[in-house]
């Protein structure tokens, strides 16, 4: 990949001018810089539009471009795309609500009221953003009470799980494989080998 890695300077510049004048204005800035790159961000993604206009700040050219150029060279190998997913939506909702109860029976709370003792996470990170950790720590908070919190989990994991699914439907020729089939592995190796299905 032909994208910088991430430079905690340039971040941090980029940072304090968003709280200087707020992610909506360090996206206008991206859609003239980077017209491509804004379309693609919604403006409420600050994670999103600090990489493009990082990568802009490190090497003078649009994320888009560089994204573009990464796609035109040719691999020497073939790409076979795999996905497996449940893909009957009423089983993979109770899949997730599931996972769900057993990451509380599992210890969840205790895992984030740990997290939360050790003084270095703050709930505006990235990372207690996730899923599941945004509605625990709301709950830690008093937000809500432990029944809304699993709803709120359950419901927010299953909206992750439908954008996960549209993102993949969006790659170009991805083989989709039920994961309930039994066959799975059979279909993977026809196609490895050249075979269609």
């Amino acid at each position: 990949s032909s994208l910088p890695p991430a430079d905690a300077t340039v971040r941090e510049v980029l940072e304090q001018e968003a709280d200087a004048v707020g992610w909506e204005q360090m996206h206008r800035r991206l859609r003239l810089l980077d017209p491509d790159s804004a379309r693609r961000i919604h403006p409420n993604d600050p994670q999103r539009i600090q990489r493009a206009l990082e990568v802009y700040e490190l090497t003078g050219q649009p994320l888009s471009l560089l994204q573009r150029k990464d796609k035109a060279r040719q691999l020497p190998y073939r790409i076979i795309k795999l996905a497996i997913a449940t893909l009957d939506r009423a089983e993979l909702h109770q899949k997730i609500a599931r996972r769900f109860h057993q990451m509380i029976l599992r210890g969840f709370e205790a895992e984030v009221r740990s997290l939360l003792s050790r003084g270095d996470l703050v709930p505006e990170m990235p990372s207690m953003r996730a899923v599941g950790y945004r509605q625990m720590l709301a709950y830690l908070r008093g937000e809500y009470d432990h029944e809304t919190m699993v709803y709120k989990g359950i419901v927010a994991t299953r909206q992750l799980a439908k954008r996960q699914i549209t993102w993949l439907r969006s790659e170009a020729d991805v083989n989709w494989l039920d994961r309930a089939a039994t066959e799975n592995a059979e279909r993977a190796l026809k196609l490895i080998r050249g075979a269609t299905i």
